[in-house]
């Protein structure tokens, strides 16, 4: 059997009580309204292979997935794993026009979506055929569309995950099974996971970091995983969120693992400082591992969270890999660092100090033709340390030099600014400049006087070529639609300069007047 089975395999087994430890009955996965033992995930997995069966047979699928965290989304996932055919999730948080692209770019020719008066409009002209079942007392929607111009996939493509970038149009990145189940095993073991534990998917599990370290490395433990709607688990959008909602989803699933990004643990650490008078503002007593990533993370943000004991650990990945490609784990821990290379990984350093991943490459991008190389050049600037720690420090495209020679990396100072209570958003500039600006999207009530003492406190433990000498006031709020924002929460530096380009350089021009 093909490494590309091992987490059907590895569901058989649990689901079997002579093959495994794991009784029969235990909970595969857990929902609002339902719940599927290792058994039953394992019968719908066959059941939906053997519908699509037909599918393969008239012509070869690509499915575009947009259904909310449920156990259905994982009975449809691996059952297009399992049955070999392409499958493209589709973020809730993207726009309809990057549906579009996504589904365009990679040649889907079938939609499945719990949310059909979405897609039904979008693909009208397109539909030949639509079809209603259910998966887990989900009622899903599959929309057959005409056929598109032939796309080329590589090889063995398995999952097509669409990154933001910079561009409006997010880029294909292809993965087969090999490179995914490779991070989840090296996931499963560097975190210990277990058949005892609980981890609740915070994430959209069209997120591939949630879809590969939240679904497939506990199901390769036996481990049970917990799909809550958005709604219950307190998110909306791609930046809506209602922290209390969260911490009691956390606490009532009885959690032991989860993943969040930086903005979340922000929200958390905050709820739990201005609520420390409150009997429950303590976190969750089950939880052992909480993952942050998807961004940079502030140390003092960790040290905060160390201090309330959350559980936290910082990592670092990106979709070319597979995801994850470091972790901090409770044996190994580094704040500051992005924490150690998984074992099935190794790192260089370019004499620009860009980090390098090798091994594991994803397959190429779509439409891509050339072989892709095992070689993965991120755009990091990194360093390892002298315990073997890896350490991002900023992107190579972003930084600037500054009039006096200095490099800035502006990730470091807009995620410090950013864990203010104060501040929302910020985008930092000082190209070939003596001192630098910064654009502010204020936290709603806060004010003017309020972001400068938070400001000037924050520039107490920069150097002084990083600080922030003046702030303008953003016109509005970082977005997708104003495209001064990436799909996943990246600034977009090209779009927020041109916006503001005339009010940053009239504060220079006043200073030297």
């Amino acid at each position: 059997m093909t490494q590309q089975h091992i987490i059907t395999q590895a569901i058989a087994a649990h689901a079997s009580a002579n093959g495994s430890s794991i009784s029969a009955e235990k909970v595969a996965l857990r929902g609002s309204d339902c719940s599927l033992t290792y058994a039953e995930l394992q019968t719908a997995i066959q059941l939906q292979c053997q519908a699509w069966h037909k599918l393969k047979q008239e012509a070869q699928p690509t499915i575009a997935l947009a259904v909310e965290n449920h156990p259905a989304w994982v009975v449809l996932d691996l059952a297009a794993l399992e049955s070999n055919i392409p499958l493209i999730p589709l973020p809730f948080f993207f726009s309809s026009a990057q549906w579009l692209h996504a589904m365009q770019d990679a040649g889907a020719n079938i939609v499945v979506t719990d949310q059909p008066a979405l897609f039904e409009p979008l693909l009208s002209d397109k539909i030949v055929r639509k079809t209603q079942w259910m998966i887990a007392g989900k009622t899903l929607t599959q929309f057959e569309l005409q056929p598109s111009p032939k796309v080329t996939l590589p090889l063995g493509t398995a999952k097509i995950t669409y990154t933001s970038g910079t561009t409006g149009n997010p880029k294909g990145v292809c993965l087969s099974p090999d490179n995914m189940m490779n991070v989840a095993a090296s996931i499963a073991d560097a975190t210990r996971v277990t058949q005892d534990d609980i981890h609740l998917n915070v994430l959209p599990l069209a997120t591939l970091l949630e879809n590969v370290a939240g679904v497939y490395a506990p199901l390769l433990a036996g481990a049970t995983c917990v799909l809550l709607p958005s709604s219950e688990i307190g998110l909306s959008g791609a930046s809506g969120l209602n922290i209390q909602k969260l911490l009691a989803a956390l606490k009532h699933s009885e959690a032991t693992t989860a993943i969040f990004t930086p903005e979340l643990l922000n929200a958390l650490v905050c709820q739990l400082e201005l609520s420390k008078a409150e009997a429950d503002a303590t976190p969750p007593s089950s939880l052992r591992f909480l993952a942050v990533g998807g961004a940079s993370v502030s140390p003092n943000l960790l040290k905060r969270a160390q201090a309330l004991s959350i559980p936290v650990y910082e990592g670092y990945g990106l979709s070319e890999c597979a995801s994850v490609v470091a972790l901090n784990t409770p044996a190994f821990n580094k704040i500051g660092s992005v924490g150690k290379v998984l074992p099935h990984l190794t790192i260089e350093l370019s004499n620009e100090h860009e980090v390098i991943v090798i091994g594991n490459a994803y397959l190429g991008y779509v439409g891509q033709t050339a072989v892709q190389s095992n070689r993965i050049h991120t755009g990091d600037i990194g360093h390892i340390d002298e315990e073997g720690y890896l350490n991002i420090t900023g992107r190579k495209k972003n930084i600037f030099i500054t009039s006096f020679g200095r490099n800035v990396s502006p990730e470091w100072v807009e995620r410090e600014l950013t864990i203010s209570p104060y501040i929302a958003q910020a985008a930092l500039f000082g190209e070939a400049k003596p001192w630098n600006t910064a654009i502010i999207v204020a936290r709603k009530g806060s004010s003017s006087t309020e972001i400068e003492a938070a400001i000037q406190h924050i520039n107490q433990s920069l150097p002084d070529y990083a600080r922030v000498t003046q702030w303008i006031c953003a016109d509005a709020p970082f977005t997708l639609a104003n495209q001064q924002l990436t799909a996943n929460g990246r600034n977009r530096r090209d779009m927020i300069w041109q916006h503001y380009e005339q009010k940053i350089n009239a504060l220079y021009e006043r200073q030297y007047a």
